[in-house]
C-alpha cells in the first residue's frame, strides 16, 4: 500500500473475518534456512523456523490490519502448508481446497507486490559477496515458489531453476547443478528447441565435473541424446557447443561407459524426461498442523 496505516484509514481496511487480500510465500529449507517473501530470516538461538514464518507474517497482517494468507513449502517435512494468519499472531492451516483461488489476476497481483525479479536481484547481491549458500536458498524458495504457482515450463519458473543451477556450480554441488541444470534443458527441448543449446551447454559444464562414474554415464548419455537431436535439427551452430557435444562424446567413449539404449536415459525425442527429485509432488496440505498452529495472542517469544 502507497500510505500510511493511520487512525484515520480504519474505516477504509477490511474485517477481521475479511477474506485475506494477498498470499505471501515462505519456504523452508533442509538445513532449516528460512525464507519469507525473498528475505532470508535471521534465526538466531533456538528459534524454529515454523515460528519465525508465524512472527513475520503475523507482523504484516498487523500493518495491514487484516488477515493474511501463506503458502509454506517446507522441504523439512516435505509438504506445503497452506495458512490464514490474523493481526493479532493467531494462526490456523487450511487444506487445499480453502486456499484463495489461484487464477492469473491473482498471481499477478501477488508477483506485482513482491516481485520476482528484485529477488534475483538480490540473489545476484549475495552471490557478488561470495554469500552463496544465501544466494542458493533464495534461489531455491523462489524456483519452488514460483513452480507450484505458475508450473515448471513457466519461462520465470525456468530462469530461477537455471540460476540455481549455476549457484550450486559456484559451490561445487555438482550432482544437484546438473540435475537442476538437465531439467531446464530437458523442458526447454520440449517446449522451445531453437532455445535449447545454451541450457544443454550449462547441462554440460556441470556434468564435466561429475567424479561419479554411474553418473557420468547415465548423464553423459542424455546429454548426449540432446546434442545430437539440436545437431539434427540444425541448431548446433555456436563452435563452442560442438566442441561440448564432441566432448561428451568422447568421454564416454574413452571411459567405455557409454550404456546401451535400454539402461540409458530417455531420449529427448519422446518428449518426456524424469522430473528432477526436488520436484516430487509434496505431502498435500491437511488441517490442523499444529507446527503452523497458534492461538491468539501467543507468539515465539512468549511461548519461549
Amino acid at each position: 500500500m502507497s500510505h500510511s496505516l493511520t487512525p484515520r484509514d480504519e474505516g477504509r481496511l477490511p474485517a477481521l473475518s475479511a477474506p485475506p487480500l494477498i498470499r505471501l510465500d515462505a519456504y523452508v529449507a533442509e538445513d532449516g534456512s528460512t525464507v519469507v517473501n525473498g528475505h532470508l530470516l535471521e534465526m538466531g538461538g533456538r528459534r524454529q523456523p515454523n515460528e519465525a514464518i508465524l512472527d513475520a507474517v503475523a507482523m504484516f497482517a498487523r500493518t495491514l490490519g487484516a488477515p493474511v494468507a501463506a503458502t509454506v513449502i517446507d522441504r523439512t517435512a516435505q509438504q506445503v502448508a497452506r495458512l490464514r494468519v490474523y493481526p493479532d499472531g493467531s494462526s490456523r492451516t487450511i487444506a487445499d481446497e480453502d486456499d484463495l483461488p489461484p487464477g492469473l489476476e491473482r498471481t499477478a497481483a501477488e508477483e506485482e507486490a513482491f516481485p520476482p525479479l528484485a529477488r534475483v536481484e538480490r540473489i545476484i547481491q549475495h552471490a557478488q559477496h561470495e554469500e552463496l549458500h544465501a544466494a542458493f536458498v533464495l534461489a531455491s524458495a523462489l524456483r519452488e515458489h514460483l513452480t507450484l504457482r505458475r508450473g515448471a515450463e513457466d519461462e520465470l519458473s525456468l530462469e530461477a531453476r537455471a540460476i540455481e543451477a549455476y549457484l550450486a556450480y559456484l559451490r561445487s554441488d555438482y550432482t544437484l547443478s546438473i540435475t537442476l541444470a538437465l531439467t531446464v534443458a530437458r523442458i526447454r527441448s520440449r517446449t522451445d528447441l531453437n532455445r535449447a543449446a545454451p541450457d544443454v551447454a550449462r547441462a554440460t559444464a556441470a556434468w564435466q565435473r561429475l567424479m561419479d562414474e554411474r553418473q557420468v554415464a547415465t548423464r553423459g548419455q542424455e546429454l548426449l541424446h540432446m546434442w545430437e537431436r539440436l545437431s539434427a535439427e540444425g541448431l548446433l551452430l555456436e563452435p563452442s557447443h560442438q566442441a561440448m557435444a564432441q566432448a561428451v562424446r568422447s568421454r564416454l567413449e574413452q571411459g567405455g561407459r557409454s550404456m546401451p539404449p535400454s539402461a540409458a536415459a530417455p531420449a529427448l525425442t519422446a518428449g518426456q524426461g524424469p522430473l528432477a527429485p526436488e520436484d516430487k509432488p509434496l505431502k498435500p496440505t491437511r488441517r490442523g498442523l499444529r507446527r503452523f498452529t497458534r492461538w491468539p495472542g501467543r507468539s515465539a517469544e512468549s511461548s519461549a
